[in-house]
């Protein structure tokens, strides 16, 4: 019976991994992460949202994936009510993040769906989108609602 050499697989050597790091292109849109989400803010709490609110939400960040974050901010529509978040006019200061003011240049909001499903209160870091609290009851801007 004859033995059988298995070939090397030659693997590019990019890292100490191997591995080739992928860079997203502005034109793939945005990513969202929830690296800094806070879910233990009670009045942005989402623990007892129905199964709807998450689907809904899941096909809002899907769909505002194919733009870019330029797109996203220049984007005027009534549906999904894209802004700067004035801190003056709300109930908070700030998200009150470890070294906010070194790692938020602006915080933005925008809709999930028209006034049903609430808010998204985030920041860019160049074409990632942060999600710091979901807003289900629109209560950072409470006296408007």
């Amino acid at each position: 019976m004859s033995k059988k050499r298995i070939k090397k697989t030659e693997i590019a050597k990019d890292g100490t991994s191997g591995i080739r790091a992928t860079k997203l292109k502005p034109t793939q849109g945005i990513s969202f992460s929830f690296k800094y989400y806070q879910d233990s803010n009670s009045k942005f709490s989402c623990s007892q949202k129905e199964i709807i609110y998450w689907l809904t939400l899941l096909d809002r960040l899907k769909a505002l994936s194919s733009l870019t974050a330029q797109e996203l901010l220049v984007n005027r529509s009534s549906t999904l009510r894209c802004h700067p978040i004035k801190w003056e006019d709300t109930s908070e200061r700030a998200f009150g993040l470890p070294n906010e003011e070194q790692l938020v240049d602006i915080p933005y909001q925008f809709s999930i769906s028209s006034n049903e499903h609430g808010r998204v209160h985030g920041f860019f870091i160049d074409e990632i989108f942060y999600i710091v609290w979901l807003d289900p009851d629109h209560l950072l801007y409470p006296a408007k609602y």
